[in-house]
């Protein structure tokens, strides 16, 4: 909030906080930025993204995370499927087996949004 100061009789606006340098995040941006952060805010999402990312390639099928996790394969699909949805994995079908890669560049999306 500016506030004002007395100076020979006249008033100069003084501001309680530094100017902008640069545009803040859009309130769409920002939306879709908090749908994207809320997918990384689970345990076993990130345990997942980083098991895919240590993949050769950067690719993992599901039938390889669902050990790894400990927890059934439709509860890791559904996890891979938030993941995909949020912009982080896409997916591939081969045979009866669907393929999870890490998309490049949208985790430093995310860190680029956030940067000073």
């Amino acid at each position: 909030m500016a506030t004002t100061l007395p100076l020979l009789n006249e008033t100069v606006p003084v501001s309680c906080c530094a100017p902008l340098v640069r545009e803040p995040i859009a309130a769409d941006d920002a939306a879709d930025l908090a749908r994207r952060i809320k997918a990384l805010a689970d345990p076993t999402r990130l345990r997942l993204l980083s098991i895919v990312a240590s993949s050769q390639e950067h690719e993992a099928c599901v039938c390889d995370l669902t050990n790894p996790v400990g927890l059934s394969q439709p509860t890791v699909s559904h996890h891979l499927k938030i993941l995909t949805d949020a912009g982080f994995l896409s997916r591939s079908k081969r045979g009866t087996w669907a393929y999870y890669a890490l998309i490049p560049g949208a985790l430093d999306d995310i860190a680029g949004m956030l940067k000073p």
